[in-house]
């Protein structure tokens, strides 16, 4: 399959394909997110390795990239030796169902999963095989995330991800489950008086209860994109997707 360069800014070049790409949501949870400088992250179902790409144009700690699919993976690893990043990135290509032994447990700071929006069995699913793993829970579920999480996050680690709104009460109820309690919430909508259409999760490993509920991000103003997507994409992502992603 065609790989396509995609120059991130920063000095950072990401490989897509058809079967691996990326959009709006994923650069919103590596913002989201925003890992410290030293902290040791961990992106679940990384696809082409966008949120680590993304967060290797600032200076962080060790970052792991665990995606299922041959592919994605290759994918990652392409662009981990383009940008010379072997010493800050890891690429995995393994089910983050099967990480014990794998990936060590109990030493992240930060772990992020832009996951399958669609439950299994909900609504059409997509023909190809990259995409219906993408879009749908046929690989893993809310609960399969989260305790994998809980187990690689250190005590007071970080779980990030991006679902769809009318989920929300499903993913608290996981991340409960698994000691990982809801802390901060986002949610994100395609202008003013739209009803939102992401939302984005921030859990911690043993945190106590209280959760923060942040301004609504607009991801389009009156003239095109929000002042804030516009600080969230930067420039060379700006040029290179364009007003319809």
């Amino acid at each position: 399959m065609e790989l396509r360069q995609e120059y991130l800014g920063g000095g950072i070049t990401a490989f897509v394909s058809d079967a691996h790409t990326f959009g709006t949501d994923a650069v919103l949870l590596a913002d989201f997110a925003s890992p410290t400088k030293r902290a040791v992250c961990c992106d679940l179902g990384s696809g082409c390795g966008i949120i680590p790409l993304l967060w290797c144009k600032k200076e962080t700690g060790k970052i792991t990239a665990v995606e299922i699919q041959p592919l994605g993976a290759s994918q990652i690893e392409k662009a981990i030796e383009f940008n010379n990043l072997s010493e800050r990135l890891t690429a995995v290509n393994a089910d983050l169902k099967e990480l014990k032994g794998v990936v060590p447990f109990g030493c992240f700071d930060l772990v992020t999963m832009n996951p399958p929006y669609k439950a299994s069995g909900a609504g059409i699913e997509s023909r190809s095989g990259a995409d219906k793993i993408a879009r749908h829970e046929t690989m893993c579920t809310f609960k399969d995330i989260c305790t994998v999480a809980a187990k690689l996050l250190n005590f007071g680690g970080k779980l990030c991800m991006c679902i769809r709104p009318e989920r929300l009460c499903e993913l608290f109820c996981e991340m409960k489950a698994a000691g990982i309690e809801p802390k901060r919430l986002r949610l994100v909508s395609k202008c003013a008086g739209k009803a939102p259409w992401l939302a984005l999760v921030e859990g911690r490993r043993g945190g106590k209860s209280g959760m923060t509920v942040e301004p609504e991000l607009f991801v389009h103003g009156e003239n095109g994109y929000s002042d804030e997507m516009k600080r969230i994409y930067g420039d060379y992502l700006l040029e290179n997707r364009g007003e319809n992603n």
